[in-house]
């Protein structure tokens, strides 16, 4: 198993940043790929950016393309997501996710065997 805490959250004001952390543990080494998530109130949880653990792939959501940066560390095993130029629709509850094993498409979601509890973003001025 792998356990995933996210930290990061908070309140920013429209145009700000905020970057979030997925810390992993247990069995990284059997990690292929970390994502992040998001669910907004009243929508369905949808993707937003996701990395291979061996930092060679990403791919991100096209609404948050050119704003929101995916990295990760592997000798602390962390995934971070670099949000900028924060929009009052980007709030939403923000998800961490790790898939054990080849993944083609890293945004397809119901592929990802671990979940984070989840970090609140709120954007509002």
């Amino acid at each position: 198993q792998v356990q995933l805490v996210e930290s990061g959250g908070g309140l920013v004001q429209p145009g700000g940043s905020l970057r979030l952390s997925c810390a992993a543990s247990g069995r990284t080494f059997s990690v292929y790929a970390m994502g992040w998530f998001r669910q907004a109130p009243g929508k369905e949880r949808e993707f937003v950016a996701a990395i291979t653990w061996s930092g060679g792939s990403t791919s991100i959501a096209d609404s948050v393309k050119g704003r929101f940066t995916i990295s990760g560390d592997n000798a602390k095993n962390t995934v971070y997501l670099q949000m900028n130029s924060l929009k009052p629709e980007d709030t939403a509850v923000y998800y961490c996710a790790a898939r054990f094993g080849y993944l083609r498409y890293l945004n397809t979601m119901s592929r990802y065997d671990y979940w984070g509890q989840g970090t609140q973003v709120t954007v509002s001025s």
